[in-house]
């Protein structure tokens, strides 16, 4: 107790000097702006010309310097650096509401973290805490709109009268718009130094008010300026809807709303200099003795009393931790207990496994159609007695399971465990799975173009439940048409967890590879290693399929192709991506998503894990058109050659077996 108590004295003495010299260079300096919120986007193709490396070192140097050499206009300052064909081109923009020496401090900030983010980038985006968005760029952008890249950012909370609140928030947005085009027609004697800002708000009630702020760099035409305005605002109503507030930040304009005033008090004057007025800087004002010491104790002391208050408390629930985990273990008990049926009652709701009520049959066992008691319609699957499964190693995974509740997973209701017979039952969807649909040639006419988009988009989401969102880090390992059933409204659910893994690592190795060729990932076919990009990978194929309407190894040879990713890619690289589409499709859909789910599944095909998306950034891609694709690498391919066991050599000389399964070829891209 002693040697602890010696322990905290002396970090509670660290605490108290670092406060004081800490509260001390904030007297000397005032206020530090905040490092958080920094959003960079590095795009365009990586720097091969040291010319150019160096004349965009040059650049941000100027934008960093460019206050000790020009008087700044509305915030906005640009650059060009070097001759063709490696000129640097560059510029920054602080929002219309922060002071002249914020600007300063910002861009500063914004240089340093774009050198570390985007180092080899020919051209890159970055905005910091909305006040300064900064941009470079191999090619000449100045007085164009752009309004991509896309970062919408909408408040968690939603409205309690959303017909109201919007109908508020559309006179809002005109007058907002409105005062934009005022003050850049009206505020300017150059055309590359328009003030093109506006802030304004609206009473939606007598207890709620809306406050708005958007604003352009101010080398756009205020025609350009309001068409970049609006398109955001159009787009940002479908995720933002019921919202109470949000942001959107793009290449060439910005706006947010919120219900309180967010916007700093020089909003409602120019906060920079004008062309003709230099004021000079305002005397700092004198802080007493008294004051200062009070700004200095008071602090010191809340900090320290707070350090305490937190050091005692994890003492004290380390003490706790052996008690918690008794605790939940006793939990996991009793929430497997609570899931068991009784194999009678199963085998009643089936009518004893009957064949006519057989809905399939996988690798791991037969799946029946079963009605409980109760009118509830279930599906049974009755694991083989070879699935290697043992009664606690069983149990442990239907615990898994249970916990994995998803709009876009099937929902795992329970399971019967009674000698040698292992049972789970799962909720029933009247549709059956994708590929009766994708693959039928009269069925498949259901699956309009806007019904398989939102089909893409919901196993995406599911995947991202499973490898993030979660508690548990979750690997499928088996993503195929024939395991994505359809729910009501065709909705996608993703089954058969028969193979999942729980992982707390980036990548796992394993000895026994099970799955499904021409999904399956390159380094888990041949090396046994798998991770969230081999669902990736998997879901790239996928995606391809349910845009041509034919299984991956189908093609047997067609215009040369092996597998659906040779004869996509190879399309992609004669510029006729489009032809990909099922036929049916082709008299109704949409250009800019068709083309959008190409390169997203050839992007999650690539050899390379690194180079795969995850499924956050998938996502982001499907659900923003704004947002600027990289071009895929070539797929990784394979070839089917016979129904043998394939031994695969691991890292550590022993063999992988893998039953009714062909060896894979890699072939040249």
């Amino acid at each position: 107790m002693g040697s602890f108590s010696q322990i905290l004295i002396k970090i509670l003495s660290t605490i108290l000097i670092f406060n004081h010299i800490q509260y001390c260079y904030v007297l000397k300096t005032n206020a530090q702006i905040d490092t958080s919120n920094i959003f960079p986007l590095c795009s365009g193709d990586n720097i091969t010309s040291n010319t150019y490396r160096s004349n965009l070192k040059l650049l941000l140097s100027s934008l960093t310097n460019s206050f000790n050499k020009t008087i700044i206009l509305n915030g906005y300052y640009n650059d060009t650096v070097g001759r063709k064909p490696n000129t640097a081109y560059g510029n920054y923009q602080c929002r219309g509401d922060i002071t002249l020496e914020d600007c300063r401090s910002t861009v500063d900030l914004a240089v340093k973290e774009v050198q570390r983010s985007c180092p080899d980038s020919k051209e890159a985006v970055i905005t910091y805490k909305e006040i300064v968005a900064l941009k470079f760029s191999d090619q000449s952008y100045f007085s164009t709109m752009r309004d991509s890249p896309y970062f919408p950012l909408p408040n968690a909370n939603s409205v309690t009268n959303p017909d109201e609140f919007n109908s508020g928030l559309d006179e809002l947005e005109n007058y907002i718009l409105e005062k934009v085009a005022f003050n850049g027609v009206s505020n300017t004697s150059s055309s590359t130094n328009r003030n093109l800002y506006g802030i304004g708000s609206i009473d939606v009630s007598s207890s709620q008010k809306i406050y708005g702020l958007a604003h352009c760099t101010a080398d756009l035409s205020v025609k350009n300026c309001t068409q970049c305005l609006r398109g955001i605002m159009d787009n940002y109503r479908k995720s933002f809807s019921g919202r109470v507030g949000g942001r959107v930040i793009c290449w060439s304009c910005y706006f947010r709303y919120e219900t309180y005033r967010f916007y700093g008090p020089n909003a409602t004057s120019p906060p920079f200099p004008s062309p003709n007025i230099m004021n000079p800087p305002p005397s700092k004002p004198k802080i007493s003795r008294k004051v200062l010491l009070i700004i200095i104790v008071v602090p010191s002391v809340i900090t320290t009393v707070l350090s305490i208050i937190i050091i005692l408390y994890f003492c004290v629930k380390r003490r706790k931790k052996v008690l918690e985990r008794k605790i939940e273990d006793i939990d996991e008990i009793q929430s497997a207990e609570s899931l068991q049926y009784k194999f009678n009652t199963i085998g009643a709701a089936t009518q004893n496994f009957s064949d006519a009520n057989k809905l399939g049959r996988g690798g791991f066992g037969t799946v029946y159609k079963g009605t409980m008691p109760d009118g509830q319609e279930i599906a049974v699957k009755r694991l083989s007695e070879n699935s290697g499964q043992g009664e606690e190693e069983f149990r442990n995974e239907v615990v898994l399971l249970a916990k994995l509740q998803h709009k876009n997973l099937v929902r795992l209701l329970g399971f019967c465990l009674d000698g040698d017979e292992k049972l789970l039952v799962y909720e029933f969807m009247q549709h059956g799975s994708l590929d009766q649909f994708l693959f039928d040639p009269i069925k498949r006419a259901l699956l309009n173009w806007e019904r398989r988009y939102k089909i893409i988009g919901g196993i995406a989401k599911g995947l991202l439940y499973l490898h993030e969102d979660s508690r548990l880090k979750i690997i499928h390992r088996d993503l195929k048409a024939s395991n994505v059933l359809l729910g009501e409204d065709m909705v996608p659910k993703i089954s058969d967890f028969g193979m999942v893994r729980m992982v707390n690592q980036n990548q796992v190795s394993t000895k026994r590879i099970c799955g499904t060729f021409g999904y399956m990932a390159p380094e888990y076919a041949m090396h046994g290693k798998f991770s969230a990009k081999s669902d990736v990978f998997s879901f790239g194929v996928l995606i391809l399929e349910i845009l041509c309407g034919k299984r991956s190894n189908s093609f047997g040879g067609f215009d040369g192709a092996k597998n659906v990713l040779s004869y996509a890619w190879g399309l992609w690289e004669e510029g006729k991506s489009v032809e990909l589409l099922e036929p049916s499709l082709r008299d109704c859909y949409s250009p800019n998503e068709v083309m959008r789910c190409i390169q997203i599944g050839l992007l999650c095909a690539q050899k390379d894990v690194a180079n795969r998306p995850t499924m956050a950034w998938i996502i982001h891609m499907l659900n923003n058109h704004c947002v600027i694709l990289p071009s895929p690498l070539a797929p990784s391919t394979f070839v089917l050659r016979g129904e043998t066991e394939l031994n695969i050599p691991s890292e550590d000389g022993d063999n992988i077996s893998v039953n009714q399964v062909s060896m894979t070829e890699f072939y040249p891209r």
